[in-house]
C-alpha cells in the first residue's frame, strides 16, 4: 500500500483529496504541525508528497528544499499559484509535478498514479518487488503477501505471476507464459498451463486474492 503525505492547510482541500485516495487503497496522512512538517514526514515514512506552496510560517517550497535534504520521495505541489514562474520555482527546488488548483480529483489520481509509477515500477522491476493495489509479489523470495497475510509460492507459480506482474495491464500470450515456464521446467503444455494458472489462482484466493487474473479466451492472461 502506498501511503501519500499531504501538506495542504485547507482543511476542506486536504481532507477531500485523503478521502479520494483512502478509496483508492491509498494510505493518506494529512499534516497536522505545519511548523514541522519535516518532523511528520519521517514520522509517517511516505512514497509521495502533495505539497501546497502558500503553508503557515514556511511555505512549500521550503519544506521541499528541507525534504529534499532528507529524501528521494516524489514530491508534487498543488497550488493556486499555477503560473509559470512558480511552476519552473518548484520543479526547481527539487518537485517532480505541478497541479494547479482547482483540479479535477479524476485528473489528480491518475498524476498521483503515474507519479508513482514512474517512481517505484523500475525500481521494484530491478529488486523482483512488484505491486499491484495491496498485492506484493517478491519473486526473489518466491512469496506474494496481501494485507497481513504471506503466500509462499511454488516455482511455476511464481514465474507466471512474475510475468504478468511484469506486464501489468497487457495480455501476456499464453506461448509467452509456457516458453517461460520451459526455460527451467519439463515439457509445457497447454493444458499444463491451465492447471498451472488455476492452482495459482486457488492459492491466491487462500489469502484474499480473487479475480486479479484475468483469461483472454484464445490469447492469454493478464493483471489489469
Amino acid at each position: 500500500m502506498y501511503t501519500v503525505f499531504i501538506v495542504e492547510d485547507d482543511d476542506t482541500i486536504s481532507k477531500a483529496i485523503a478521502d479520494m485516495l483512502e478509496s483508492w487503497g491509498f494510505s493518506a496522512v494529512r499534516c497536522d504541525d505545519f511548523k514541522s512538517v519535516t518532523d511528520e514526514f519521517l514520522a509517517c515514512d511516505p512514497h509521495l508528497v502533495l505539497m501546497d506552496i502558500s503553508l503557515p510560517f514556511f511555505n512549500g517550497y521550503h519544506w521541499c528544499s528541507e525534504i529534499r535534504k532528507l529524501s528521494k520521495v516524489p514530491i508534487m505541489f498543488i497550488s493556486s499559484a499555477g503560473d509559470n514562474m512558480n511552476i519552473v520555482m518548484a520543479i526547481n527546488m527539487g518537485a517532480d509535478d505541478f497541479v494547479a488548483k482547482p483540479f479535477d480529483k479524476d485528473m489528480l489520481l491518475a498524476k498521483i498514479q503515474a507519479l508513482l509509477r514512474r517512481a517505484y515500477d523500475f525500481n521494484n522491476a530491478q529488486s523482483g518487488i512488484f505491486t499491484c493495489g495491496e498485492v506484493i509479489l517478491n519473486s526473489s523470495a518466491c512469496t506474494v503477501s496481501f494485507r497481513d497475510r504471506t503466500l509462499d509460492l511454488s516455482k511455476n507459480e511464481n514465474k507466471i505471476l512474475t510475468v504478468l506482474m511484469e506486464n501489468r495491464g497487457q495480455v501476456v500470450p499464453r506461448d509467452v507464459l509456457m516458453n517461460k515456464l520451459w526455460e527451467t521446467d519439463c515439457f509445457i503444455d497447454e493444458n499444463t498451463l491451465s492447471v498451472n494458472v488455476g492452482r495459482l489462482r486457488k492459492a491466491l484466493a487462500g489469502i484474499g486474492i480473487t479475480d486479479m487474473i484475468k483469461t483472454r479466451k484464445g490469447i492469454g492472461y493478464m493483471i489489469e
